[in-house]
């Protein structure tokens, strides 16, 4: 569990990531977990794993993210690697009897809305924009395909991608997301100081937030949250469709 986890933190750094020993950390329990309470919330594994050296710490969307990420630490033998996963149920997707191992810090695009393209084709488009790019790390992807629907009657029509990878971070299309858009809006299933801090602490070295790139978070609140239903959990913490909706729409105010 990600909670047990915790109590090797010592282990981990001095006895595996020190030496680079090519262990497999699979961590259960990550995110909300309801019923077991507020002692079993596996809310801080993203940030205390990314904050050590030589770890490659990622974390599936999806039953089939997962499967690949399972076979891709098992081919990994350069170090420690991680990858975490919710209690409860999966989305349903189905999982076929062969899949390919993933590119060690390679996000994936869901959906780019290109600007440019859109202008192009305004009449088919209603001239909708595409200034707003939601950036997924864990299990709410689903929940942001919701809020994009929604959000495209209001003719905001934003970019999503899964980051998969908080360490190391796909340098390379962050950089283009952060060029060719206005507003970032991170969703993290985990406590403050994990993936979002990690994205903005690249943006900022790298210069990408100079010209006034707009930059949110969704993740849980610094605080315990304690014992109630899983959905509950996430609601308290503000990790839903709605917020998502609200976040953009205030973000698209600001571009009046």
């Amino acid at each position: 569990y990600s909670t047990f986890l915790q109590r090797a933190y010592d282990q981990i750094i001095h006895d595996v990531a020190i030496q680079k020993l090519p262990v497999r950390f699979a961590i259960d329990r990550a995110g909300m977990v309801g019923a077991d309470g507020v002692t079993h919330q596996g809310s801080y594994d993203i940030a205390y794993l990314a904050n050590i050296p030589e770890f490659v710490v990622t974390a599936p969307s999806d039953e089939l993210e997962l499967a690949r990420m399972v076979k891709t630490a098992a081919l990994y033998n350069e170090g420690p690697i991680a990858f975490r996963y919710p209690r409860g149920q999966g989305t349903a997707i189905s999982i076929s009897e062969n899949y390919d191992a993933i590119d060690i810090g390679k996000a994936r695009i869901i959906q780019w809305a290109d600007k440019k393209e859109l202008d192009q084709q305004q009449e088919k488009n209603n001239g909708q924009n595409t200034d707003i790019a939601f950036v997924n790390y864990g299990t709410h992807l689903h929940l942001i395909k919701k809020a994009v629907i929604d959000l495209g009657k209001h003719e905001i029509v934003p970019t999503i991608i899964d980051a998969r990878f908080v360490k190391p971070l796909d340098e390379i299309l962050f950089t283009k997301i952060a060029r060719t858009h206005k507003a970032i809006i991170v969703v993290e299933d985990g406590a403050v100081g994990g993936f979002s801090a990690h994205l903005l602490h690249f943006l900022t070295q790298q210069g990408l937030m100079d010209k006034g790139l707009i930059y949110r978070t969704l993740c849980f609140p610094d605080e315990f949250i304690d014992h109630a239903t899983q959905e509950e959990q996430y609601n308290q913490a503000g990790l839903t469709t709605e917020a998502m909706i609200e976040t953009a729409l205030k973000i698209q105010k600001l571009f009046v």
